[in-house]
């Protein structure tokens, strides 16, 4: 498999992760908020955290598939 195949695969394994982190913190911990600010604060913060998510497991797969094609 070339590189650029497990970094797919590695990408969009982070991203359904990002994705999942993402909708289990707007769902179970910060509630629908009152005002247009809130909520955009919030949208914020849990972008930031699953885009994070989502990229340092994806990077992390990448490595673990790497150093097992060695």
């Amino acid at each position: 498999m070339s590189d650029k195949n497990e970094m797919l695969k590695a990408g969009i394994i982070g991203g359904i992760m990002g994705f999942l982190m993402s909708f289990l913190m707007n769902f179970l911990l910060i509630p629908f908020p009152s005002d247009l600010l809130a909520n955009c604060l919030n949208n914020g913060m849990s972008g930031l955290i699953s885009g994070f998510m989502g990229g340092f497991v994806g990077l992390f797969m990448y490595f673990k598939m790497a150093t097992k094609k060695e």
